[in-house]
């Protein structure tokens, strides 16, 4: 007999409305939807909690956070990566974008060696074997400050499921960083760097942007196209950088610093993601802009949970709450990164897409997860 779950006396999250209704999950799509609160026998009851798509991350540090727990700690990868799979499922993400770094800095003071094409590779071992609960996708964070960006790229292709490139430019004193202190506290925070030392890595990186940077821009553009990847720009912040971008073809902005940025990616049609730690702590920890004020100026697009997973349907829901539009707020985490990806068959509730779905309540402005769903089974 074919399997088939009916979830009932919902607030069905649909694309512009929250209507409530029921869902029928049948062979790992969404089969069929009804209106109002009837509950068929057998169904699960809902009792009025919201039903959402299940929440499509673009962006998120997480799997490097399991693989490095400590610095220079180096976890099982096996161990890390179910780990990682396991906690995203837990917070109602059921696609994910997996950033991992290519370029890097074998030599010098801030060293840094490859890792992307190994992790990858025990990530599909573990997709084969059937041993995930969530969609998985590629997002390769090219480092154009680095020594070794061509060679990672040439060990990716189209078997790889890389969705995204983005490229990454951590030039000292601009961009994310142009304040040179908080640069300079974040650093020697993270590796325990003296004064001598910090100076010697922002000479090196300068070095290194000089050397490789234009080349390897170039070269980052050229394997994402070979990989049907979409581009990403990351931290642009003069209207000068937007437009060299939307040169390159970029249609998705991660975490653009000024409004100036995020006013000229709108003006271009490149849909603008920013973190919603941002959003739910007030501000960026870099001191760039306010994820809070781009959305009241209608120029955020999509969330990122960046480096806090569950941050992403709390900040969505905030969102819905800001804008007076739950449907609007869950779109910047369902059907807004599913269409600038081009997944067209997950992010909305309808007839024929993926059974992705998160149940949630409201405990005052914070969101109680329920239950989650990848086609159509429960992982959460």
């Amino acid at each position: 007999m074919t399997e088939e779950t009916i979830l009932a006396n919902a607030m069905l999250v649909l694309p512009g409305e929250v209507r409530r209704g029921s869902v029928v999950l049948r062979e790992g799509r969404i089969a069929d939807l009804a209106e109002g609160a009837g509950v068929p026998k057998g169904a699960v009851d809902c009792g009025g909690d919201y039903l959402a798509p299940g929440l499509v991350e673009l962006h998120t540090d997480n799997l490097e956070r399991h693989i490095q727990p400590r610095p220079k700690v180096d976890w099982p990868h096996e161990a890390a990566i179910l780990a990682h799979d396991a906690e995203l499922a837990s917070v109602g993400i059921t696609t994910v974008f997996d950033a991992m770094r290519v370029g890097s800095v074998p030599t010098g003071v801030g060293r840094f060696k490859a890792y992307a094409r190994g992790l990858a590779d025990e990530l599909w071992a573990l997709r084969a074997a059937d041993a995930l609960r969530i969609s998985h996708f590629l997002h390769l964070r090219a480092e154009v400050c680095s020594e070794t960006l061509e060679q990672e790229m040439e060990e990716f292709g189209a078997q790889d499921r890389v969705g995204i490139v983005s490229l990454m430019d951590h030039t000292p004193g601009q961009r994310q960083f142009r304040d040179m202190a908080k640069l300079e506290a974040y650093v020697k925070g993270k590796h325990g760097l003296d004064a001598a030392g910090f100076a010697a890595h922002v000479a090196q990186l300068r070095a290194l942007r000089e050397a490789n940077g234009a080349r390897h821009e170039a070269a980052a553009v050229a394997h994402a196209r070979r990989y049907g990847a979409v581009l990403a720009s990351h931290d642009d912040t003069t209207e000068a950088q937007v437009a060299v971008s939307d040169g390159y073809g970029i249609r998705l902005a991660e975490f653009p610093t000024t409004a100036e940025a995020a006013r000229a990616c709108a003006a271009r049609g490149i849909a603008v993601i920013m973190g919603a730690p941002n959003l739910i702590r007030g501000g960026s920890h870099s001191g760039n802009v306010a994820a809070r004020d781009l959305a009241e100026a209608g120029m955020l697009d999509i969330l990122s949970s960046d480096y806090v997973p569950s941050a992403l349907l709390y900040g969505a829901v905030k969102l819905g709450l800001l804008w007076g539009d739950m449907a609007r707020g869950l779109a910047t985490v369902t059907a807004n990164p599913a269409r600038a990806v081009g997944l067209a068959d997950r992010g909305r509730i309808e007839a024929g897409a993926r059974a992705d779905l998160a149940r949630f309540g409201l405990r005052g402005e914070v969101p109680a997860l329920r239950a989650v769903w990848s086609q159509g089974r429960r992982v959460g």
